[in-house]
C-alpha cells in the first residue's frame, strides 16, 4: 500500500531540517509518496496566504504530514490573518487535529546538556498531551474594542474567550487515559480550578471520565505548581493533560528539561489518527541557511509519523535506535555540543543517522 506523506518544510529552518527527515523516511523501503508544498510566509509570498487551498487540499489527502516550522520576524506587520502561525492554526482546524502528543526524553548521552543538575533529570520520561483545537486560541468572541461603561470607560480593550464543550474535553481525556494504560499508568490533568470556570468543568470532567479506566491513578495540579514542580522534580511525571494554553507554556518548558528544544518531536492527532508530525522548536530565522540547526527532533517525528499514522512501529524503532546510536557517537549540532563531542552540521546529522539505520 502506497501512503501519501505531505511535506511542508515552511520558513526558516524548516527546509533544512524537513529534508533530512524526509531522506530518513525514504530510506526505509516503505512504499511512499512524498509531496511538497508551500506553507506559512513562504506560502504567503507565493501564493498571498499562508495556507493555499493547494496546499491544504494536499494536507487533507494524505495519510500524514511532515512539516517544518512557519514564522519570520518579517512577516510581523501582516494582518493576523496573513501572518505564517495562521497555517497552522488553520492545518489544526480543518484536520481536526485535536490532539498533541509531545514526549520529553532525555537521552542519557545529553544528560550534561539539560540546565537542571544530572541528578534531577537523568531518567526523566514524560508524555505532554496536549487539546489542540479549543480552549482560548480559538475561542470566539475575540479582538479589541472600546469600552462603553466602568472604570475603563472610553479606553480600547483587548479580549479573548476561553471556553471547553464537554465532548472536547472528554476525548482528550480517553487520548490520554489510554496513553498512561501503556506507560506507568499515572496520569496528572493540569488546569486552573481554584480561579477559571473553564478549568473546574475540565476537572469535573476529567473525574468521570477516570472511572471508565481504573487502572489508572488520576491527580490533579494547578498550572503554576506544575510549571514549577517540572523543574523541582520532573521525574515524577508521567503523563500530563493539559488544555491548549496551558500545554503550549508547558511542553515548552518540559522541552527544555532534555537539554534542548532542538530534540523534542511532536505529533498531533485527529480521530482517524491522520496526523501531522512537526519539531516542537520554532523557524530559527536567525540561523536559517547556514546548515547548523538541529534536525533530530524532525527525524524523531518521522517515527512519530509512522508509529501513530502509518502503523510502522518496528520502522519508528529503527529511526529511534539510529538517533540513539549517532548520540552515542559523540556527533552533535551546535545547540547540544559540549566539550568532548564532534560538532556536526544539519546535514551531516542526516547522513549520520542515514548510516546508523544500516
Amino acid at each position: 500500500m502506497t501512503h501519501k506523506i505531505a511535506v511542508l518544510p515552511g520558513d526558516g529552518i524548516g527546509p533544512e531540517i524537513t529534508e533530512q527527515a524526509a531522506r530518513v523516511l525514504g530510506a526505509l523501503g516503505l512504499d511512499l509518496a512524498m509531496e511538497t508544498a508551500p506553507v506559512g510566509g513562504a506560502a504567503y509570498d507565493a501564493h498571498g496566504h499562508p495556507l493555499p487551498a493547494a496546499t491544504l487540499d494536499l494536507a487533507k489527502n494524505s495519510s500524514a504530514i511532515l512539516f517544518g516550522a512557519v514564522g519570520d520576524w518579517k512577516y510581523d506587520s501582516l494582518p493576523r490573518q496573513f501572518r505564517p502561525e495562521q497555517a497552522i492554526l488553520g492545518l489544526r482546524k480543518a484536520l481536526g487535529l485535536f490532539a498533541n502528543l509531545r514526549p520529553a526524553i532525555l537521552y542519557p548521552q545529553l544528560a550534561n546538556a539539560s540546565s537542571l543538575k544530572p541528578e534531577v533529570v537523568s531518567g526523566l520520561d514524560i508524555l505532554i498531551v496536549r487539546e489542540l483545537t479549543g480552549d482560548i486560541y480559538f475561542g470566539q468572541p475575540r479582538g479589541v474594542r472600546e469600552v462603553e461603561e466602568g472604570s475603563f470607560k472610553g479606553e480600547k480593550q483587548g479580549f479573548d474567550t476561553m471556553h471547553y464543550a464537554e465532548s472536547e474535553v472528554r476525548r482528550i481525556g480517553h487520548v490520554a487515559f489510554q496513553a498512561a494504560q501503556k506507560r506507568s499508568k499515572r496520569l496528572c490533568s493540569v488546569d486552573k480550578a481554584n480561579v477559571l470556570e473553564t478549568s473546574q468543568f475540565w476537572r469535573d470532567i476529567m473525574v468521570d471520565v477516570a472511572r471508565e479506566y481504573p487502572d489508572v491513578e488520576l491527580s490533579h495540579m494547578y498550572v503554576d505548581n506544575a510549571a514549577m514542580q517540572l523543574v523541582r522534580a520532573p521525574k515524577e511525571f508521567d503523563v500530563i493533560v493539559t488544555g491548549n494554553l496551558f500545554g503550549d507554556i508547558l511542553s515548552d518548558e518540559a522541552a527544555m528539561l532534555t537539554g534542548s528544544i532542538g530534540m523534542l518531536p511532536s505529533a498531533s492527532l485527529n480521530a482517524s489518527n491522520q496526523g501531522l508530525y512537526e519539531p516542537s522548536h520554532g523557524s530559527a530565522p536567525d540561523i536559517a541557511g547556514k546548515n547548523i540547526a538541529n534536525p533530530l527532533a524532525t527525524i524523531l517525528s518521522a517515527a512519530m509519523l509512522l508509529r501513530y499514522s502509518l502503523n510502522e512501529a518496528a520502522q519508528a524503532d529503527r529511526i529511534e535506535r539510529a538517533v540513539q546510536a549517532v548520540l552515542e557517537q559523540g556527533l552533535r549540532t551546535a545547540d547540544i555540543h559540549e566539550a568532548g563531542t564532534e560538532k556536526v552540521s544539519t546535514s551531516q546529522m542526516g547522513d549520520a543517522v542515514l548510516k546508523a539505520l544500516k
